[in-house]
């Protein structure tokens, strides 16, 4: 596969990771012999859909979908003709109905960055059918950039936090200023632990609107 491409990231581009670890990453990627998710034009899609300063919330989850087909670059988000839903997602939509009465038509949650919602895993990359391959290639550097450059521009933001690792990745996170809810993942393994019944959408917009944001659109793309 090719390697990475970087031109489209924006201010992201000016992170330490992409001058210091990026050959790494490519090495890595080049010479993993399983294929992996999703396609390298794809890997920074969050980022490119999300420059920081527009970034008023940060979903953090684990690593891609691994099932080919699946994963696009925004976690948890898959394209829109993806049916059934990945699994993790079809839990999301679950707490969803239950918190606003209402879920997105399908998989695509494109619509959500366009308002500044940085949907991010630790990891960015995944050999398929492997969740987790890609744990110890370095990613977690990145990820970890992201949310001290997040953290120290004064500006306070909503992090939803899915799963031990991101919960890990951002524990240096202020909260407050910031506004931190932290759950189990929404895979099917966890989400009955404390993922369901966490209300996470209605607490981010409140909060939202309480620091003078405009609230997400979590459900309906065509008003978005």
């Amino acid at each position: 596969m090719a390697v990475l491409e970087t031109s489209k990231l924006g201010p992201w581009a000016a992170l330490p990771f992409f001058q210091a670890d990026l050959q790494h990453i490519n090495s890595a990627l080049l010479n993993e012999t399983r294929p992996w998710l999703p396609a390298p034009h794809q890997v920074f899609a969050a980022l490119e859909a999300c420059s920081p300063g527009d970034t008023k919330v940060v979903i953090l989850g684990q690593d891609p979908y691994p099932t080919p087909g699946h994963a696009h670059g925004l976690a948890f988000s898959a394209e829109p003709d993806v049916h059934p839903l990945p699994k993790s997602l079809a839990n999301i939509y679950k707490e969803m109905q239950a918190d606003l009465g209402a879920a997105p038509p399908n998989a695509d949650l494109r619509f959500w960055a366009k308002q500044g919602v940085l949907m991010l895993n630790t990891i960015l990359t995944v050999p398929a059918g492997d969740a987790k391959g890609h744990d110890k290639i370095g990613w977690q550097r990145l990820t970890g950039q992201i949310l001290d450059c997040l953290a120290i521009d004064g500006q306070p933001r909503a992090y939803l936090l899915w799963g031990k690792p991101a919960q890990a990745a951002a524990k240096s996170i202020p909260a407050p200023p910031n506004l931190k809810i932290e759950s189990p993942h929404p895979s099917p393994l966890s989400a009955y632990r404390g993922f369901f019944g966490s209300r996470p959408f209605s607490q981010t917009n409140m909060w939202l609107q309480d620091k003078g944001y405009a609230p997400i659109n979590w459900t309906d793309p065509g008003t978005s």
